[in-house]
């Protein structure tokens, strides 16, 4: 019996740790459903010594009692045998896990779309789009190490998506998002493709999920190649810091806010980020966090160095159980690419390069009304300096609107969303877009 236990913890712990498809799980959670399986993989090998001192002890007696017994064996046996059944095993026999979405999307956007599905600035001129895909679905692999030097626990999660390509028959495997770890006690080190250090949080849509939610109004979200230290520190349980540090990679970005002069521009540079989040929990349900962040990097272009400073506040709280509030707000210079949606970094002339200067942000509410319906209501904003931006650049970019999720089954998610975005270009004036969107996500 102890080769078939050992199936069914295996499978127990690879089934144990499901989440969302948008939201990296915290080690908390993970560690406190572990202990809750290795407690059910107790009780339950208590019972099969229980029957078998039971068999033992009938053995001779009459034949009906004794055939009961053997027939709970048999039972907790085929227990055993289809959990083992639903296992997933890496080559280095540790625990991986399948996890995704299937996202079907049907939407319609009015004139200014430029011809995107979900537009995030509204074009100066095009016809209406509308259509259906399935193009934002994600799939993922979620895994657990060995335990690492000093106690350290490793794993880890790659996600793609099939959103790369042009036509809506051209779909193609895209790496979304990907992550080594190791955590200890109070420390964490991640090396891998994620969002920006000073800017984890994101809006909720289940319309816009391709590239994050409010890209191009508030959220600087471009996955980027990092390394990441974290530190937390905690006072009396209920309060604590939680300090962050790393080393980004940029992803540069070749379209300017200035002249048409012709530039070259280096592809990718490296950068100093940082995020520091003060906490404190009410109770089990409720908590407040809120963190400053920082982008320090340079980016070369023509021969000129053209600084990317960026100072990031966020925050989450939920001092009523049923309502959340989140959002950020940055400002800075130079932070096209860091995911501002449309390419405006900085300004290349005959003789010199200057920086746009932008801040934005965004902020969402949402309505836990009862275990199957919530509410998000959200609006973001970008606002780039006029002065550092020639005529027809972007000078504002405003998006607003709201979606509910309805649980139609435990892990069947229903999503209707709408949405205006409202584009100021600079001496033509203002255009917007309407988005309709009707989503149906099948988590796995």
């Amino acid at each position: 019996m102890l080769r078939p236990l050992n199936l069914l913890f295996v499978s127990l712990l690879l089934s144990s740790s499901l989440v969302h498809a948008q939201e990296t799980p915290q080690l908390a959670g993970i560690l406190e459903r572990l202990d809750r399986l290795e407690q059910d993989n107790r009780k339950l090998t208590e019972e099969v010594r229980q029957l078998r001192s039971e068999l033992a002890a009938v053995r001779g007696d009459a034949p009906d009692k004794q055939a009961d017994v053997e027939g709970q064996l048999e039972i907790q046996g085929r227990r055993i045998d289809e959990q083992a059944q639903s296992k997933v095993e890496a080559s280095q026999k540790f625990p991986i896990r399948l996890t995704g979405m299937a996202l079907f999307n049907a939407f319609e956007n009015s004139k200014q779309s430029g011809g995107a599905d979900y537009p995030s600035v509204a074009s100066t001129a095009g016809p209406g789009h509308a259509g259906a895909t399935v193009r934002q679905s994600i799939v993922g692999l979620e895994f657990r190490g060995p335990q690492a030097l000093w106690g350290g626990q490793v794993h880890g999660s790659v996600y793609v998506d099939f959103f790369s390509g042009s036509l809506p028959l051209s779909q193609t495997v895209r790496l979304r998002t990907g992550s080594i770890e190791v955590d200890w006690a109070t420390r964490n080190v991640m090396a891998g493709l994620e969002k920006p250090i000073f800017n984890p949080r994101e809006p909720s849509s289940l319309a816009q999920v391709g590239i994050s939610p409010l890209t191009g109004a508030g959220n600087l979200w471009l996955w980027i190649p990092q390394v990441r230290v974290e530190q937390d520190f905690t006072w009396a349980h209920q309060m604590g810091l939680r300090a962050q540090m790393g080393v980004v990679q940029t992803r540069e970005v070749g379209a300017y806010a200035g002249s048409a002069t012709a530039g070259n521009v280096e592809a990718s540079r490296p950068g100093l980020e940082g995020r520091f989040e003060v906490f404190h929990k009410i109770d089990d349900e409720r908590r407040i966090e809120i963190a400053s962040g920082f982008h320090e990097s340079t980016t070369h272009v023509n021969g000129f160095s053209v600084p990317s400073q960026v100072w990031s506040l966020d925050w989450f709280a939920n001092p009523v159980r049923r309502v959340e509030l989140t959002g950020a707000f940055y400002r800075g210079e130079n932070v096209a690419h860091l995911g501002a949606g449309y390419r405006q970094g900085f300004g290349l002339y005959p003789n010199e390069v200057e920086a746009v200067h932008s801040q934005g942000g965004w902020a969402q509410l949402t309505i836990h009304t009862v275990p199957r319906l919530d509410f998000h209501f959200f609006s973001g904003l970008q606002d780039d300096r006029n002065a550092d931006l020639a005529a027809g650049n972007i000078g504002k970019n405003l998006m607003f609107g709201g979606n509910l999720y309805f649980r139609i089954a435990p892990n069947v998610l229903l999503g209707p969303e709408v949405s205006q975005v409202r584009t100021v270009y600079l001496s033509q004036g203002t255009r917007i877009n309407n988005h309709y969107d009707l989503a149906l996500a099948y988590l796995f």
